[in-house]
């Protein structure tokens, strides 16, 4: 018993064109043969289907066309149209008609099956693994973050941060000299003014006492 697996590769039946061409070959044969080659239809039809009906029906158009010809060469009259020539050509007659209908009914209907078993294989069936595919990088698709849940009070807006404002800069008081020595430097100021007036009035003193000699 066969396990699940692939099943034998279906063969792809011929070209309709060439099909419809070896059928006009084998009909014309026939006829122009006036049905002596009938048999040559059914021998194509038993090798390409192969069944016991279409070999045995090629054997039964073969001795038929062999018992026309042995009924006609023996016919006593010269234009066979004695009993035995009438025999003989009814004979081949029926045979070709019979032949060529069957054939053409038989080859058509089997190209046909082969057409569907061959689609029907071609297509992965179903629970049979098919042809492997071609492996590629699957796409990753960036996640967006989750919105926040939306609650019934409106969410504050985040507070500024708190900017320090300077304040004004420190007053740095005047430095001052000691009052001591600002007096000091006064008084010695006033001292070589005191010494300087009075150098000046004992000098105009005696200019005016010269010119009062004079």
């Amino acid at each position: 018993m066969q396990g699940h697996g692939y099943g034998q590769p279906a063969k792809k039946p011929p070209h309709l064109a060439v099909l419809v061409l070896l059928r006009v070959l084998f009909v014309a044969a026939g006829f122009l043969s006036i049905g002596f080659l009938a048999w040559a239809m059914l021998l194509r039809l038993a090798a390409v289907t192969r069944r016991p009906l279409d070999w045995g029906l090629f054997v039964t158009a073969l001795f038929a066309d062999i018992a026309a010809i042995v009924l006609v060469a023996n016919d006593p009259s010269d234009d066979a149209s004695g009993v035995g020539g009438t025999l003989g050509m009814c004979l081949v007659l029926i045979t070709l008609v019979s032949a060529t209908t069957y054939y053409l009914i038989a080859e058509i209907r089997h190209y046909g099956r082969r057409e569907r078993e061959f689609a029907a294989r071609s297509a992965p069936a179903y629970g049979y693994p098919g042809p492997a595919a071609r492996p590629y990088a699957t796409p990753v698709i960036p996640t967006m973050p989750a919105a926040p849940a939306m609650s019934g009070m409106p969410t504050p807006p985040p507070a500024a941060p708190h900017t320090p404002v300077p304040g004004p800069p420190p007053v740095v008081p005047p430095s001052h000299r000691p009052a001591p020595a600002r007096i000091d430097q006064v008084r010695a100021e006033l001292d070589e003014l005191s010494d300087y007036l009075r150098k000046h009035d004992g000098q105009h003193d005696g200019r005016r006492e010269d010119g009062i000699e004079r």
